[in-house]
């Protein structure tokens, strides 16, 4: 089976600041956008094997 790992640096230390608080929320939500579409293409048996359900899967995915 494959993997998928990615590398983030980490952001400037604003912390707390309006563009590192959105540029965070993008992030995030690509995130789960990746993460969806890749479970969305396995098959019923690989999500089976990982104990997920195609029916559970937006929630899934929105989980922090």
């Amino acid at each position: 089976m494959a993997t998928f790992d990615t590398f983030r640096p980490a952001l400037p230390a604003a912390h707390g600041s309006l563009l590192s608080n959105l540029l965070g929320s993008i992030i995030a939500w690509n995130d789960r956008r990746v993460t969806l579409n890749m479970l969305r293409s396995l098959s019923e048996r690989e999500l089976a094997d990982i104990g997920l359900e195609r029916g559970n899967l937006e929630a899934f995915a929105k989980r922090r």
